[in-house]
């Protein structure tokens, strides 16, 4: 029996109820392969902890979180409370504090959900984003003065590192070797942001020279949001800065049909702490408890999860009945569908029941 120690963080909005389904998937997972066990503990942090402590999460949260194996994380963010608060006081100081700098967003055209992109469906848009996590546009550098004057500045400090852009250019060039069509794009903006994004164009070149089997380009990002929309299957693997990666895959995910069903991955690929593994999608609370939140983003990362851990066959297990799901067309609004949240976990945990893979 291999046994995993998840720490679920539903946090804010829809978090919960999409936490909630994915872990029911996870168990139901386990109960069908027989040798997995996922010993789940939970973390009430968030914009309710905010409102009673102060804070995010505890001065130790990083403490309480080293011993898992992976984190289950649902969306931050809350009406009442500014976003910078929410997303520095929990999200960040995670992915930051355990050096979590490879961002890892997949985007496919799953069987049924109906796309923007005409005439396109699953089979023509496969791709995995890599974002720079952990420096960038969102290093937290920079400041206010004079505040509230006429001359009052402030500064957002963009800061590149050659440690950071060459680790993340070795993870994306090793991650588009794995995969069949060995392509990898690099985005940029080195036209205007002539220091740092030169930087990062250098040294993708450098580290090209230890993949000669990737073939590999360069686009401005302006040109990439063109090139997605207009010629998805000219591209695979896709690495970016953070501000430049978080962009790009929202619309990754808006091309596929829906955020809804738009996964990622936090991973510190050394390995030296756990990586955190959430949707995209957001805390949602437009929705928040409707019962209509789409919980294959949820699913997709579990998926995500299962696979850092080394459980392939049942993240493909996992895959394959989400895809079966979809395919049946049981899926949510967002994706044009009726089915509440309860249904689509029901139909994907019936699936795996069932399923003879």
């Amino acid at each position: 029996m291999r046994r995993y120690k998840i720490a679920a963080i539903p946090a804010d909005g829809i978090g919960p109820e999409v936490i909630g389904a994915g872990l029911e998937v996870l168990q139901a997972l386990a109960a069908r392969a027989g040798d997995i066990q996922f010993d789940v503990s939970h973390f009430g942090w968030g914009s309710d902890y905010y409102r009673k402590h102060g804070v995010m999460m505890p001065g130790d949260g990083l403490e309480q979180l080293k011993p898992h194996d992976a984190i289950f994380f649902g969306a931050v963010g809350a009406p009442d409370v500014p976003d910078h608060i929410t997303l520095w006081g929990l999200r960040l100081p995670i992915c930051q504090g355990f050096d979590q700098y490879a961002n890892v967003r997949p985007t496919r055209i799953l069987p049924g959900i109906l796309t923007p992109l005409r005439g396109k469906g699953p089979g023509d848009l496969d791709w995995v984003i890599v974002r720079e996590n952990s420096e960038g546009e969102y290093a937290g550098h920079g400041g206010r003065a004079h505040r509230g004057m006429p001359e009052e500045v402030a500064t957002e400090v963009a800061i590149f590192t050659r440690v950071g852009v060459t680790r993340i250019m070795r993870h994306a060039f090793a991650l588009a070797r794995s995969r069949p069509r060995r392509l990898l794009t690099v985005v940029t903006k080195s036209n205007a942001q002539r220091y740092g994004m030169v930087m990062w164009d250098e040294i993708a070149a450098e580290v090209a020279q230890e993949f000669p089997e990737v073939t590999w380009d360069k686009m401005l990002v302006d040109a990439m949001t063109v090139r997605m929309t207009l010629q998805p299957e000219s591209l695979d693997t896709i690495v970016a800065t953070n501000l430049h990666a978080d962009i790009l895959s929202d619309l990754a995910g808006a091309l596929a049909g829906s955020l809804g069903v738009a996964p990622t991955a936090n991973i510190d690929p050394e390995r030296r702490f756990p990586s955190m593994f959430e949707p995209i999608h957001g805390s949602a609370f437009d929705i928040t408890g409707k019962g209509i939140a789409n919980p294959v983003a949820t699913f997709w990362t579990a998926c995500q999860m299962l696979e850092h851990l080394g459980e392939a066959d049942a993240s493909n297990r996992l895959m394959k009945a989400i895809e079966e799901v979809c395919a049946a067309g049981v899926m949510t609004p967002d994706v044009g569908g009726t089915a509440t949240t309860r249904q689509v976990t029901d139909a994907v945990i019936e699936t795996l029941r069932t399923s003879n893979t």
